[in-house]
């Protein structure tokens, strides 16, 4: 790259999404220096309505303007959390790099700094995420869950008020804002399957730009875009749109792709787990084969009844 091309990046005007689109920036400078790189912050659906509980909201409700502002030619860039995307990316545009992942676990925040097994009886943690609370209620049924809103700062600060004794959020998050040493305690996978795509970066453009999904390619993390496309090829052979409890979440190993995924019930009545290890060569058949020994477990019912 030779001549110096103004660029303009989109971001949620959060704290936390705007030190993901910062850093990111800093990566494609690195790549490019030539780049004239101006970040715009844009206000989504879900930033705008913090009331709504977000099992009443779709996947994709942090993404879906930024995308639109994408394809009108408003921004060139879309920098977005790779979980907050909808399974299917919209006809025009297209990811051309998943940046390396963060810890994709989730934590615990807590007054008394103990792990999910020791928590007291009764313990009120909030938590709106309907995947961990499943998850959650299955592991430990004695707790109470609470829904619980907001950046991650306003959550981190809900789980030390009187309202609540703490909070189940992703690891990446406040590690990234610079504050894990306030996490509790991490919850090991097993546990807690993490979300499809949680913990990564997901760096968008239109499709029609081949200089600039070139140029963004050079910040692509190989282990973390397998990792991501075949966790998101998973929930696309679900449906994409699903509203109930899903997870997956998978890891290289040597020169294999471990996936391990669950579909439950909102009440963690019934939860569905399958682990495997597929072919690092083709991500998207490994994501659509473990859907498909969900799917062939009982969890096809699960998902009939939505």
């Amino acid at each position: 790259m030779t001549a110096a091309r103004r660029v303009v990046v989109g971001s949620r005007s959060s704290l936390l999404s705007l030190a993901q689109t910062n850093a990111v920036v800093e990566r494609l400078l690195r790549a490019h220096p030539a780049l004239d790189i101006r970040l715009v912050s844009l206000s989504t659906r879900g930033d705008r309505n913090k009331a709504a509980p977000l099992l009443s909201m779709e996947r994709g409700m942090f993404v879906k303007e930024i995308e639109l502002a994408l394809l009108n030619g408003e921004i060139d860039i879309a920098v977005h959390s790779a979980k907050d995307m909808p399974a299917i990316t919209p006809p025009g545009l297209a990811v051309a790099a998943y940046t390396e992942r963060e810890d994709a676990r989730d934590v615990l925040v807590n007054r008394w700094d103990l792990p999910l097994t020791e928590l007291p009886a009764g313990a009120r943690l909030g938590t709106s995420s309907p995947r961990r609370a499943a998850q959650l209620k299955s592991a430990r049924p004695d707790l109470e869950l609470l829904p619980i809103r907001g950046n991650v700062d306003t959550r981190m600060s809900k789980a030390n008020s009187a309202d609540y004794d703490g909070a189940v959020l992703a690891a990446a998050g406040i590690i990234r804002l610079g504050r894990q040493a306030e996490i509790s305690a991490y919850i090991p996978p097993q546990d807690c399957i993490p979300d499809v795509g949680q913990g990564a970066l997901a760096v968008q453009a239109r499709a029609s730009d081949a200089d600039l999904l070139e140029w963004i390619r050079a910040i692509d993390h190989a282990p973390t875009s397998a990792a991501v496309r075949a966790e998101r090829a998973f929930l696309e052979a679900l449906g994409g749109g699903c509203t109930l409890p899903t997870a997956a979440y998978a890891q290289i190993h040597e020169d294999s792709l471990h996936i391990m995924a669950m579909v439950a019930q909102p009440d963690g009545s019934e939860i569905f787990r399958f682990s495997g290890d597929y072919d690092l060569d083709d991500p998207i058949q490994a994501g659509e084969a473990v859907a498909a020994a969900l799917l062939n477990s009982g969890a096809s019912r699960v998902l009939a009844n939505r």
